[in-house]
């Protein structure tokens, strides 16, 4: 009768149905019981007899005794049944605990995996002027620069690089990708002249590596 012996998980059906055999079996003690307190309120351990030894005949012995039998093999039911909810219950509750420190353990390794797959930084933004043509192409403070037009992690080798292909390339857009939140986030930045010092606005430092 174990719902856990059948070689598969607990699932939320099994319990339902499990905790519905369990309430039938309580109306049917409940019935039962009601029986014997028809007969004279008789119970389970009321005499059969009278004083004098011969059967009672006030009450339907056949029904009482029918009535003790079937309550005391429905509690024996129903114990297992107990047993058996609070078995299911504790598979439900020791899968769920499984299921979320295994998604817990898979985010955590998507979480890894995505960062080692992250290309190389090479220079950080650490100041963006508002309204400068920086800020206003969505540069933030905090980005790490993976490439800025031409220049990237293999042929940068100091901010003269960038000072370059920023003056080259005053009123057009450069292709510039960086690292932000532990994500790839590619933009248009054009270098042009605005009421601040410079054409972009920004100020950017090597990482030290």
């Amino acid at each position: 009768m174990s719902q856990g012996g059948l070689g598969r998980a607990v699932t939320v059906g099994d319990v339902q149905q499990l905790v519905r055999r369990k309430d039938e079996v309580e109306a049917q003690i409940r019935a039962c019981y009601q029986i014997l307190e028809d007969q004279k309120g008789v119970g389970m351990d009321g005499p059969l007899v009278d004083a004098e030894g011969f059967p009672r005949a006030d009450i339907d012995l056949y029904q009482v005794r029918t009535a003790r039998h079937n309550i005391a093999c429905l509690q024996n039911d129903h114990k297992a049944l107990m047993k058996e909810v609070e078995e299911a219950l504790h598979q439900l509750h020791a899968r769920d605990k499984e299921k979320h420190a295994r998604d817990e353990a898979e985010a955590r390794a998507e979480a890894m995996s995505h960062s080692q797959s992250l290309p190389p930084a090479f220079a950080r933004v650490n100041a963006v002027t508002p309204e400068s043509p920086a800020s206003t192409s969505g540069l933030q403070v905090g980005d790490e620069i993976v490439e800025f037009g031409s220049v990237n992690v293999h042929n940068f080798k100091n901010m003269q690089n960038i000072a370059t292909v920023v003056q080259h390339s005053e009123g057009r857009p450069l292709s510039v990708t960086v690292i932000r939140n532990g994500k790839q986030v590619h933009m248009g930045v054009t270098p042009k002249r605005w009421a601040g010092k410079g054409l972009l606005g920004c100020n950017i430092i090597p990482l030290q590596r």
